[in-house]
């Protein structure tokens, strides 16, 4: 399993939009709205690294409104509860 952080740039008033998209989409484990240098924060995740770069560039980078993305793939992983 291949996983990735991608953070987003959007159009003024595009961020609704792009976050409802973005939480109908399966591989999208996570997303989140957020203050700062990006708009939006999404955790993926895809079966192999060629499934992920087609999700984040055919997908999430084609999505109306999209201004940019900066995206960090994970190496190792660990979720605390």
């Amino acid at each position: 399993m291949s996983e990735a952080i991608v953070m987003i740039n959007t159009d003024v008033g595009k961020e609704n939009d792009i976050f409802n998209k973005l939480n109908e989409m399966q591989e999208v484990k996570k997303v989140y709205m957020v203050y700062g240098i990006h708009d939006i924060i999404a955790f993926v995740e895809a079966e192999s690294m060629d499934k992920l770069r087609g999700l984040i560039t055919d997908k999430i980078r084609r999505l109306d409104g999209v201004k940019s993305t900066l995206t960090s793939i994970v190496v190792i992983s660990k979720e605390k509860r």
